[in-house]
């Protein structure tokens, strides 16, 4: 396993590198790159995955010759907040961390989130490395620059792009992953391939059921695949103007379950239940080919994800949920839709459009 070869993949400003046992040769992929040249490694975790492989990441630095300096944050989402945010960042001043520093993202979603937003406010902005260590970070949170916080009002609305040094993926980390957090990360896999590539969607459909038994070179397989769709259309629209939107595909309605519920429902869940409720409001408003939200509800389904929002969650609170998010304009909530599996819509040159609340009412409760 130490040495599969690395794939590598572009992604436009940076370098995405997958490969089991990848973690321990870190240290001489930097050595060659300017992040050897820091005077000190932030390494940003939390209390799950820092016991498991913060020590290992010390390891493979200690041969760049700049000391590491370990910070944790509770486990969950509510550590993208402000407060764990400027914790760490004054952490990291007073331990003398400066300009010079290489912050090290070592965590799942939430992790690469802060610890990028940390980087791109951080005297300024210094570099960031992203190892995520979950199947959602490897496959959607660690690519494309997004970093942000949450807020009272809404899931990312503090933010900034702030674009990796490098992108390093080891899937044999994921073998002390919970089955729940396999099933969350695979919505996103799902949702690479409904927006993009409905072969790559019909290769993780088939491997949803044995998720968590599958070889690492076919994660790694499948996960290269999906950070190569990601890759692409994020190097097509850096900030978000137009094909980038496509990523969006499920997540106006995600975002207002989580919110709605107060995290207690993960993002890959919510994800999941978003592609389906929207893909449904696509076929009402004619823009989605029929059976795609069934073709959506089988392959989630089968990777036990659920497909329906919590009957405690109301439409109406949804629905008010979705106003607050960052993909709103002047008020008018506007979802990405798909035109069928594999392919976006597009219509008009647009990729997202508004939908009247009574529709996707009915699509909450179809």
């Amino acid at each position: 396993m130490p040495n599969e070869a690395i794939q590598r993949i572009g992604a436009g400003r940076y370098e995405v590198l997958v490969a089991a046992g990848l973690l321990d040769r870190l240290g001489p992929l930097m050595a060659a790159s300017e992040l050897a040249d820091a005077a000190s490694y932030g390494i940003i975790s939390d209390s799950n995955v820092a016991p498991l492989y913060a020590e290992r990441v010390r390891a493979a630095l200690r041969d760049l010759g700049g000391r590491a300096e370990l910070f944790v944050v509770p486990a969950g989402e509510a550590s993208k907040s402000r407060r764990e945010w400027a914790l760490v960042s004054d952490a990291m001043i007073a331990r003398g961390l400066g300009r010079d520093s290489v912050v090290i993202a070592l965590g799942g979603g939430v992790i690469g989130d802060l610890a990028g937003f940390v980087a791109a406010t951080f005297m300024r902005g210094v570099p960031v490395v992203q190892i995520p260590t979950s199947l959602l970070g490897m496959v959607d949170a660690s690519i494309g620059g997004k970093t942000g916080v949450d807020t009272p009002a809404g899931k990312n609305l503090i933010g900034a792009f702030h674009w990796p040094a490098l992108v390093a993926i080891d899937p044999a980390l994921l073998s002390t992953l919970p089955d729940a957090h396999w099933r969350a990360g695979f919505a996103e896999v799902i949702k690479h391939g409904a927006i993009a590539d409905e072969g790559h969607f019909n290769d993780a459909s088939a491997l949803a059921p044995a998720l968590s038994r599958a070889r690492a070179d076919t994660l790694a397989t499948i996960i290269a695949h999906s950070v190569r769709i990601k890759a692409a259309i994020v190097a097509s629209d850096e900030r978000e103007a137009g094909p980038r939107r496509a990523l969006n595909a499920g997540h106006t309605i995600a975002h207002a379950i989580e919110h709605t519920s107060r995290f207690v429902v993960p993002h890959g869940e919510a994800v999941s239940i978003g592609l389906v409720v929207e893909a449904t409001l696509g076929e009402r408003l004619g823009v989605t080919a029929p059976g795609t939200a069934q073709a959506l509800r089988t392959a989630l389904r089968s990777a036990g994800l659920p497909t329906a929002a919590p009957p405690d969650l109301a439409p109406s609170e949804l629905i008010a949920a979705t106003r607050t998010d960052k993909k709103s304009r002047d008020g008018v909530v506007e979802y990405s839709l798909l035109a069928r599996i594999g392919a976006i819509d597009t219509a008009g040159g647009r990729y997202s459009r508004p939908a009247p609340p009574t529709l996707v009412e009915q699509a909450l409760t179809a």
